[in-house]
């Protein structure tokens, strides 16, 4: 079974963002062309593709929908393949460093030092431990080859 491609259209070449989000959804499936995807996940992602080729609305509302079925196509890669984009553990640890580690930090800091203006200060260190470990799963993801060349 073979991936779908987009269709060409004319408003692209006139729109910079829109440009940008077509090239990045081609290159997306550029990608996955050279990869080997089982048949029903090829079809989930002509699915997907075909709901952008069938828009037929204003830019803005044609960025949102290539916005949409990219990204329900990386968590569909992820969860059943288990490949990512570049950075993509990344950005994921780093919200949740943020929230998870930083927010106990800061609160722990305030209380220790009893002033509860520090719990602004762990957040920042949340952050660099929660990128620190998508950054590991990244390369690691990479050396196993389930990491795909494009950066979503």
């Amino acid at each position: 079974m073979e991936i779908e491609s987009l269709r060409n259209r004319p408003e692209i070449t006139t729109d910079e963002k829109l440009s940008k989000k077509y090239g990045s959804f081609r290159n997306l499936l550029a990608e996955l062309e050279s990869r080997d995807i089982p048949s029903h996940i090829i079809g989930e992602i002509n699915e997907k593709v075909s709901t952008v080729n069938a828009f037929q609305g204003p830019a803005k509302g044609l960025r949102r929908v290539l916005r949409k079925e990219k990204d329900s196509i990386v968590k569909l890669l992820e969860k059943e393949l288990k490949i990512v984009p570049k950075g993509y553990y990344r950005n994921m640890w780093m919200a949740i460093g943020m929230s998870a580690f930083g927010v106990a930090m800061g609160t722990a800091f305030g209380a220790a030092l009893d002033n509860m203006a520090f719990l602004g200060l762990g957040i920042p260190i949340g952050m660099s431990i929660g990128m620190a470990i998508g950054a590991g799963m990244d390369e690691k993801a990479a050396k196993e080859g389930r990491q795909l060349s494009f950066e979503a």
